[in-house]
């Protein structure tokens, strides 16, 4: 299906999405896409509403089948073709060239490695995360520092030196990391505003952040999509990838890391390298649950997993005064997936971390149900504010196709991302904090459902009873000990 296909839709909402966003962003190249799962094949009918190109102009590569009908379906040509070290460069050779884009919704394939061969051949990139050879986030010869998303982006903003002023690269642009940057700035932006705050039109948004008081931001997530088919033993359940959240929960758990903690969790690791934004624990994100709240849900548990936004949003909203740091906001991402989803990674921690033996992604049989993606801003005058998208699975189909309400967050930032890049072509090597927040929640909008504003008197303190609340200190809520679980 073409553009003249999807001009024909008539959804009063898909059109409404459509027009709103105004004439698609040329595009006369090729582009290539690796992978075709939950990312790719939502973010297709997206690309051919919004990039200006024609199926002739895209293929898919993927490691399996997944996929295959539904890429053949927009008319676009479709390889199973496994990518490894010993291949990828003649495969990238004989596919792209100065000008065209790359885009990387794969798994198990070296980011670093695609990232420098296009930027030394002038070929656009994106990707959703960071991601290494396949076995890389539990591979016990390194050290455990190495295999976290903090290592993996700080060799990635490295190439950075390499090729200053190159062609767009956008790392790590989906839902989170990527959306969730641009909430973090309006969120700033209208906090700022009802402090009576002024703004100019370029924010410092560290010192905005410090000025507000923000010592804590949660990428705060509840998904409440409901299967209508119930998980059944040895089997896991996810509303998108079940191997890319294996690996995220295999991982260290990792957290940008404030000023304002007064000691480091008894696990807690610093990092010998690199900026210094963040630190990690000395346990998986799988073992690992803190506090959070959403709006139409309230307080939950969720897992505190691994994510790049963790470093890149604490080190955008760090204040120094020469090398003396002044100030940080503590952030990580506080997840709490579908009911499926949670007792899916339970008997998957229970196996010791050995993956079920049958994977299921639920899209055409979710009942019901709101993904809440938000991000939580803690410590300012007034408590705390989430900021964030409630996409319900009924709009999310109306919407746009071969998507679920979790897929939509996603795949409407990772297109906006590539029209960001085609719209600023030798931006180089970029993390969502550098983009223009108003553009890409411009373009997302018409895809997140309801964009809510929430203040809350919620604090992590409401959720420590009995044994638990033992040491809690009222006076200062925000403290990262008081948001651990266990």
């Amino acid at each position: 299906m073409g553009n003249d296909a999807i001009a024909a839709e008539t959804n009063d909402l898909l059109l409404h999405a459509v027009q709103s966003l105004g004439d698609p962003t040329p595009f006369a190249g090729r582009m290539l896409m690796i992978g075709c799962g939950a990312v790719g094949q939502g973010s297709l009918p997206l690309i051919f509403r919004h990039i200006g190109l024609r199926p002739h102009q895209l293929s898919v590569l993927s490691a399996d089948t997944e996929g295959r009908d539904v890429a053949l379906s927009y008319g676009v040509d479709f390889e199973v073709l496994q990518l490894h070290r010993d291949n990828v460069i003649a495969v990238l050779q004989a596919r792209l060239g100065p000008g065209d884009f790359l885009v990387n919704a794969s798994l198990d394939v070296s980011s670093l490695v695609l990232i420098e061969w296009t930027q030394s051949r002038g070929v656009h990139y994106i990707d959703a995360s960071l991601e290494p050879w396949t076995g890389g986030h539990t591979e016990t010869t390194l050290p455990v520092a190495r295999r976290t998303n903090y290592a993996y982006r700080d060799q990635a903003l490295a190439l950075r030196a390499q090729q200053p002023g190159g062609p767009s690269c956008v790392l790590a642009h989906g839902a989170n990391p990527g959306l969730v940057s641009h909430f973090v700035k309006q969120a700033l932006e209208d906090l700022a505003q009802g402090a009576g705050l002024p703004l100019p039109a370029t924010p410092d948004w560290a010192a905005l952040a410090q000025t507000l008081g923000v010592k804590a931001i949660q990428v705060a997530e509840r998904d409440g999509q409901i299967s209508s088919r119930p998980k059944h033993p040895d089997e896991f359940l996810n509303t998108w990838s079940c191997a890319a959240f294996y690996g995220e929960a295999q991982q260290p758990a990792e957290l940008g890391w404030g000023t304002h903690e007064a000691a480091l969790p008894p696990d807690g690791r610093v990092f010998d390298f690199g900026g210094g934004a963040a630190i990690y624990l000395d346990r998986p994100g799988l073992s690992t649950r803190v506090c959070s709240w959403s709006p139409l849900h309230g307080a939950f548990h969720g897992w505190l997993i691994s994510h790049h936004e963790s470093t890149s949003i604490a080190e955008f909203l760090t204040v120094r005064d020469g090398a003396r740091l002044v100030y940080r906001p503590t952030s990580y991402y506080a997840y709490r997936p579908s009911d499926a989803a949670v007792l899916s990674l339970m008997e998957f921690a229970e196996r010791g971390g050995r993956p079920q033996s049958r994977e299921r992604v639920m899209r055409d049989e979710i009942a019901s149900g709101v993904d809440e993606l938000g991000v939580l801003l803690m410590g300012q005058s007034g408590g705390a504010c989430w900021y964030g998208s409630q996409l319900d699975i009924a709009e999310a189909r109306r919407l746009c196709p071969h998507n679920n309400a979790t897929t939509l967050q996603v795949n409407a930032p990772f297109v906006a991302a590539i029209a960001w890049a085609l719209r600023n072509p030798q931006a180089g090597i970029v993390e969502a904090e550098a983009m223009d927040h108003r553009f890409m929640l411009d373009f997302c909008r018409p895809y997140l459902g309801t964009l809510a504003r929430v203040r809350t008197a919620w604090t992590p303190l409401q959720q420590r009873t009995g044994w638990s609340a033992a040491g809690s200190d009222a006076d200062d809520p925000w403290q990262f000990a008081h948001f651990r679980v266990d």
